[in-house]
């Protein structure tokens, strides 16, 4: 029994590494394939779900990037990347007004030109100031 949970694990850190290896290949659509099945596996392992968030993002799957956005903020609403993607995510899909609080809370979590230079954009974009 052990061995098979333990070879269970191996398998799902190689298929892990594989995705982050498509990932980081510029290949996101493959990397959300190789994820979905370890994120149905290990639903609280928040590394995975921020890796398939990112290949969702990449590949403009932008509602699946939406869904494990906000499971990350579920489970750690101090997540200020999570916010960050989530606004981007929003932005890229044209809801700004739902964008900029996420981009304005990640950018006051933590200072980061990106962070900075989003909440600009969407704000121009809302028209304020």
């Amino acid at each position: 029994m052990l061995a098979s949970v333990g070879s269970v694990f191996v398998d799902l850190l190689e298929e892990y590494r594989r995705a982050t290896f498509f990932f980081e290949s510029g290949d996101p659509l493959g990397a959300s394939k190789l994820l979905e099945p370890i994120i149905e596996a290990e639903p609280h392992n928040t590394a995975v779900r921020q890796l398939l968030a990112r290949a969702y993002f990449n590949s403009a799957q932008l509602k699946r990037a939406e869904s494990q956005l906000r499971a990350l903020i579920e489970h750690d609403p101090s997540d200020h990347y999570a916010h960050h993607v989530l606004g981007r995510t929003l932005e890229r899909d044209g809801r700004f007004r739902e964008a900029l609080p996420h981009l304005r809370l990640a950018a006051a979590m933590k200072q980061h030109a990106d962070y900075e230079d989003a909440v600009h954009r969407v704000e121009e974009w809302l028209g304020k100031p």
